[in-house]
This record gives C-alpha cells, sequence and structure tokens, in this order.
C-alpha cells in the first residue's frame, strides 16, 4: 500500500519505520515540505497519516485539503496544551472530529493516538480505531494488525472523545507519575 506521512517527528519517524518493515510503501514530508510536493504525495498515497500537532491541522495548506478528499485519513492527533498536561478540547467534540471538520470529504479514522512512538514496536499493545467510515476503518483496523497491535473497532469517529483522554492518562502515568514513555494500553478479554 502506498502510504503519506505528513510529520516526521518521533511519531512519524516510527511509524515510517515500522510501515516500510512490513513491505509499505512510504513517502513523508515535515514543516520544511513544499505544500505543493506534501499535495501530491497525498494525492498518490491510498492512506495518509497525520502526524502533527493538533494545532497545525488549521494551518494545512489548501491543496493538501484537497487532495485528501476521498482518502483514508489516519488522524494521530491528540488535542494537548502546551505542558502536555492536559488537553484543550474534550468532552462534547475531540481532535479527531474536528480534524473531519476541517478536512471535508476526507474519510478520518482516528487511530494510533493511544500509542507512544517508543512503543510502537510493541506487540500486542491496544489499538483502538474509530472513524464513521466502515471501510476507511477496515483499512486502518488490518494495517494495525499488520504492525501486531490488538486493533479494535472502537465504533464511530466521536469515539475519539473517549480515546484522546485515555491518552492524556497515559501521558500522566508516563510523565507525571514517572513510569517513562515504554508504558502502553492493554485488552483483557475474559
Amino acid at each position: 500500500m502506498k502510504i503519506s506521512i505528513i510529520g516526521h517527528g518521533n511519531v512519524g519517524s516510527a511509524l515510517a519505520r515500522r510501515l516500510v518493515a512490513v513491505g509499505h510503501t512510504v513517502t513523508t514530508a515535515n514543516s520544511s515540505t513544499a505544500a505543493d510536493q506534501v499535495a501530491a504525495q497525498a494525492a498518490e498515497a491510498e492512506v495518509t497519516v497525520l502526524a502533527v500537532p493538533f494545532t497545525a491541522i488549521a494551518q494545512l495548506d489548501a491543496q493538501v485539503k484537497t487532495a485528501l478528499r476521498d482518502k483514508v485519513v489516519i488522524d494521530v492527533t491528540n488535542p494537548l496544551a502546551a505542558d502536555f498536561m492536559s488537553l484543550t478540547i474534550g468532552h462534547t467534540t475531540s481532535a479527531g472530529e474536528q480534524v473531519a471538520a476541517a478536512l471535508p470529504g476526507a474519510r478520518v479514522v482516528k487511530a494510533f493516538n493511544t500509542v507512544f512512538a517508543a512503543t510502537l514496536d510493541t506487540p500486542g499493545l491496544f489499538l483502538p480505531v474509530a472513524s464513521d467510515d466502515e471501510a476507511a476503518r477496515k483499512t486502518v483496523l488490518e494495517l494495525g494488525t499488520q504492525l501486531g497491535f490488538d486493533a479494535v473497532d472502537a465504533g464511530p469517529l466521536a469515539n475519539a472523545r473517549y480515546l484522546e483522554p485515555a491518552v492524556e492518562l497515559l501521558i500522566q502515568l508516563a510523565y507525571g507519575r514517572g513510569m517513562g514513555a515504554g508504558i502502553g494500553f492493554t485488552l483483557a478479554r475474559a
């Protein structure tokens, strides 16, 4: 599969490495990549991953937004405050829903936001996947499974309202309580 990753920080670069390792063709772009090049990469890709800070979504170039129409877009953002110790939105909306509103026509899927970059190589971690587009959700569930995650259908995109606070708890445990970035969630099944 051709996958474009917008954002080449910790999460974007770790996802790129993992996706290439399982056989996907991956292109990446960062803040210094020209907007027309980002748009071209997104237009050629079957899936685009938004691995940028949530606040950067509002600044996406119109060319990029147009290129993402009808494409599967994986939103890995979290609406974190500047100190990372709280969320800027939640309960009545989510970053996932706001990303979908900012990208009309894109098939937005909330996923990979509950996994730290440091644990993207850890098999079996819980990977909830939420989207209003069933086919897009299925595509991302398959990607998550290929990467060794316990990928679980988390229902509609509105459920990102629960996924984003869950990652804030993980951040509090990792950094606020000193457990470190090597932690993650698992889902027990009785």
